[in-house]
């Protein structure tokens, strides 16, 4: 399973806690899987069980952010401050920082088709999405997300 369903849970937890949280929300999402795997029969319903499950442990992962400090000593809701990182990182930390600005159904979508390399009749399959519907999600981030890439100084 989690050969299968690893990118699209990681996709989601990036999409909506960013990458310094989105390893350990994925752990969390497979430690709620292999709990809850017995109730689960039929072998269809894995990937929207599994999005599901990224999305509420991403969203609990939220809530306690802002409940209050966290283990490392930060104020809640206060990010990790950056580390320093050059080229290929740094890009992809800023271009993420832009996707985290837009609507979560293109946020998802984004992520899962620019960071985990899914295709769209993937992610559609993945998410329980129509093809249509991912298309359109795609192609709408999109849109919102190149001026944003523009005002950064990217073309």
């Amino acid at each position: 399973l989690y050969r299968r369903f690893a990118a699209l849970a990681h996709g989601i937890a990036l999409a909506h806690v960013g990458p310094d949280e989105a390893d350990d929300v994925v752990q969390d999402v497979f430690l709620r899987v292999s709990e809850g795997r017995a109730r689960l029969r039929d072998p269809d319903a894995w990937p929207g069980w599994i999005a599901s499950t990224a999305r509420h442990a991403a969203l609990d992962r939220l809530r306690a952010r802002a409940r209050g400090p966290r283990s490392e000593g930060r104020p809640a809701g206060e990010p990790a401050a950056a580390e320093p990182v050059r080229g290929d990182d740094d890009l992809r930390r800023r271009v993420l920082a832009l996707i985290a600005t837009l609507p979560e159904a293109y946020r998802e979508a984004l992520v899962l088709r620019l960071v985990e390399g899914l295709d769209g009749p993937s992610i559609a399959a993945l998410t329980g999405h129509t093809p249509g519907s991912v298309r359109v999600h795609l192609h709408r981030g999109l849109e919102l997300l190149r001026p944003l890439l523009t005002k950064e100084g990217w073309q």
